[in-house]
């Protein structure tokens, strides 16, 4: 068995050649006489042919063969008689007449038919993964996924990183998504924690010396799924020694215009636009905003706040806002839909979503709440909010927070219901200036916005003690469509600062000595100025392959509940593993 070429290869500069050729059968039909295969490996498809005149001892063996049969055939390769071209398949112009053919393998009848867009549920997709993983659309997603970090690789190579491996076996720490502990047999009662992030390792580097890093890394947290999120991830980390932020990001826009070029034909335009995160949330109440359609969010409550209406003046009273966003043509919302997306914001924390419909004429509006409000008020609230006859204008009021992140999703929710978004667009922007602290109300201290590694600004350092609420951090993320591709900062590189943040933190100085002493005694010894980003390479590819969860570009992910139905993990051990682990569990513990 020796093969020559894969199937998708072949064309009509083939014609001729005596070929040898391995793969699944895809299908197979008989025309009494002749027998047709279409043969599948990772390439894609050929069509191969048994005469019996030219198969000979070999064409009962097709006769046999079903589909999903491992098969190696050998044959001519020749232009397909004029008509029978098949347009749909990449070698549509040539067909392989056989004239030797082994059997390498038969196969059963797989519990789902073995291409795309099958009509299957997903977890029985997911317990025959290596079946689906045939699938053609899951093997260009793979090797998109290939070709990415070989891409990412020879781009950050030719700007003079290292690629450094991190531990896995490392130190569970606070702060941060739950960790994954790991019992050491060696040190009984004593635990390892599955790495979130390499973050305090890369830094470590820094002070090494190692000037510029990257890791193609597997990180893990133990958190609740959805369909951009797994247990385990691959992270693209990087971290720089003497540089700025700008340095940061002007690297990673060229890298990521160099990536959409070459390998999906599409130029992106750089520099990427730059929004503040107050910006980012006033106009869009998201720090991830889409651009792909309208919809920015204005305030009316200098307008509202001297209306009738209870619910909005009362809530300007006492410091929350009103803000509403324009839907232009949406006069065809029937009731029930409107009453549909006051449901959906509710999920968001709305009390009530308010709406306008601008019909014009003496009336203006048609609404319930419009006999609350004086024709100049709603002359004023049209005015502010760019609507005009035929558009629908949708308010939302409570606290700031609350308030962005109601009319935030409900912008993105109407745009794909609206098909307002282009799916070949593609926005890039960065988020910066993030605050570096936000207050956790359950826990009665303050929680690091993105990390506590994160530098403050050099003019917020004066306040950081007496109006943390006020720092902000040089902090940026890359976002793409309402999508966070990766986010980074400007480290801390003095142990002073960095013990302050951990005390703004109310960490103990038990906790910061046992789970960062080695970092702040490493900090002390010459630490350069350093920072450095991190992106989800699963995240990536399943924006690049236009995928609508990640789970198409992970060969073996996770289910919501974080099994592996293929592996049928996670399970029980046995009681010896156990007890060499110095672990027993209660009755109690599984349930």
């Amino acid at each position: 068995m020796k093969r020559t070429h894969y199937c998708g290869d072949l064309s009509l500069a083939n014609d001729g050649e005596i070929v040898s050729i391995c793969g699944w059968i895809q299908r197979r039909r008989d025309h009494g006489g002749l027998i047709f295969i279409d043969l599948r490996d990772r390439t894609g498809f050929v069509q191969i042919v048994f005469d019996p005149a030219i198969s000979g001892e070999y064409f009962p063996l097709a006769e046999k063969a079903r589909p999903e049969y491992v098969i190696n055939a050998t044959g001519k390769v020749s232009k397909r008689p004029e008509g029978q071209e098949n347009p749909n398949m990449t070698t549509g112009e040539i067909e392989i007449y056989i004239s030797e053919m082994e059997i390498l393998n038969s196969a059963k009848t797989p519990p789902f038919l073995i291409e795309d867009d099958v009509d299957c549920d997903e977890n029985v997709r997911l317990k025959y993964r290596y079946l689906d993983l045939r699938r053609p659309e899951l093997q260009k997603n793979f090797k998109l996924r290939h070709q990415l970090t070989m891409k990412i690789r020879n781009y950050l190579d030719g700007h003079g990183f290292w690629e450094v491996e991190t531990p896995i076996l490392g130190k569970s720490t606070p702060e941060g998504a739950r960790d994954y502990l790991v019992p050491s047999r060696m040190h009984p009662g004593e635990f390892y924690g599955l790495p979130q992030s390499p973050q305090l390792y890369k830094q470590m580097l820094m002070i090494s010396g190692m000037d510029k890093y990257f890791q193609i890394a597997r990180c893990f947290r133990d958190e609740d799924l959805r369909a951009d999120r797994q247990p385990e991830f691959t992270q693209l980390d990087i971290e720089m020694s003497f540089i700025d932020r700008e340095v940061i990001m002007d690297l990673m826009e060229n890298m990521m215009a160099e990536i959409y070029r070459e390998l999906l034909g599409i130029e992106i335009k750089t520099p990427f636009l730059r929004l503040s995160y107050a910006e980012a949330m006033e106009r869009f109440g998201s720090d991830k905003p889409d651009l792909r359609f309208g919809m920015e969010l204005k305030d009316i409550s200098d307008i509202a706040k001297d209306s009738n209406f209870k619910v909005f003046a009362a809530n300007v009273a006492k410091g929350g806002v009103v803000k509403g966003i324009t839907v232009k043509g949406g006069e065809h919302f029937s009731r029930r839909e409107l009453d549909d997306l006051t449901k959906y914001a509710g999920i968001f924390g709305a009390k009530g979503l308010a709406w306008m419909v601008v019909i014009g004429g003496e009336d203006k509006v048609k609404s319930p709440i419009a006999k609350f409000f004086t024709p100049e008020q709603i002359d004023a609230i049209l005015g502010r909010m760019e609507a005009e006859v035929g558009d629908v204008v949708m308010f939302v009021s409570d606290n700031y927070d609350t308030t962005c992140n109601v009319l935030g999703n409900l912008r993105c929710e109407i745009a794909k219901r609206e098909n307002l978004i282009a799916p070949d667009d593609n926005q890039f922007l960065w988020v910066v200036d993030f605050p570096m602290f936000e207050y956790d109300d359950e826990e009665e201290r303050y929680v690091a916005k993105h990390h506590p590694f994160t530098m403050p600004m050099d003019e917020d350092l004066d306040i950081l003690t007496e109006h943390p609420e006020k720092v902000r951090a040089k902090a940026y993320d890359m976002i793409l469509n309402g999508v966070e591709l990766g986010g980074g900062s400007i480290r801390i590189h003095n142990s002073e600062v960095q013990s302050k943040v951990f005390e703004l933190l109310k960490l103990s100085e038990e906790d910061i000595h046992e789970k960062f002493g080695y970092f702040l005694t490493a900090l002390q010894y010459g630490t350069p100025p350093h920072g450095g980003i991190a992106f989800g390479i699963d995240r990536m590819v399943m924006l690049m392959a236009q995928r609508k969860s990640i789970r198409d570009v992970i060969a073996f992910p996770k289910t919501q509940s974080a099994t592996c139905l293929t592996t049928e993990s996670p399970c029980d051990v046995a009681p010896k593993q156990l007890r060499e682990l110095g672990i027993s569990l209660r009755e109690t513990d599984k349930n």
